[in-house]
């Protein structure tokens, strides 16, 4: 009798915890922005009753501004980490320093996207958590170089977001790492 009580406990506790999605952790304030960006931007051309040759014009704007977005990710290194560690490795600051200066620069328009992840190793709770221990420390990084803390979000993909699926050392190496990425 007592068995088949634990067994239906077993059961029923198996039943309900199911299975751990895979959603990355988003700052909300990024997406709060974009929106209050998106609707600012729409009131602006319906008040100023801009007409469709302007509104081109501005589109072709913004392709340039894209480009140049784009051209200026390239110049941010991406910040990789050691197993199960958060710390930024000294071979790295070299690279958090450059990251530093370009966001102060060119970069100065833009707001910048901390983007954690880890290797395959480890919970998908535990990963998203490490993956945003990660980019905290990169941001207090930039923080420490005099990048403003208001214009750095955050976000972890833990596990889910790899660039190396291969199952080497040297694969999940490149997987433990914090990305830069630029928002308008």
């Amino acid at each position: 009798m007592k068995k088949i009580i634990i067994s239906s406990v077993a059961m029923a506790l198996l039943v309900f915890s199911g299975c751990a999605d895979k959603e990355p952790v988003v700052d909300e304030r990024v997406q709060q922005e974009v929106v209050a960006q998106e609707v600012e931007s729409v009131r602006t051309e319906v008040v100023s009753g801009e007409d469709s040759s302007i509104g081109e014009n501005s589109m072709y704007g913004s392709d340039s501004s894209e480009m140049n977005m784009a051209n200026l990710e390239k110049e941010l290194s991406t910040v990789y980490f050691d197993f199960d560690k958060f710390n930024i490795r000294s071979d790295m600051q070299d690279k958090v320093t450059n990251n530093s200066t370009v966001a102060k620069g060119t970069a100065s328009s833009y707001t910048i996207k901390l983007e954690g992840n880890c290797d395959e190793w480890g919970s998908d709770e535990y990963n998203f958590a490490l993956g945003l221990k990660r980019a905290s420390s990169v941001k207090k990084a930039l923080v420490s170089e005099g990048v403003s803390e208001t214009r750095i979000t955050m976000v972890s993909y833990g596990e889910s977001n790899p660039v190396c699926t291969e199952k080497t050392r040297e694969c999940w190496a490149q997987n433990r790492r914090v990305d830069f990425k630029l928002l308008p």
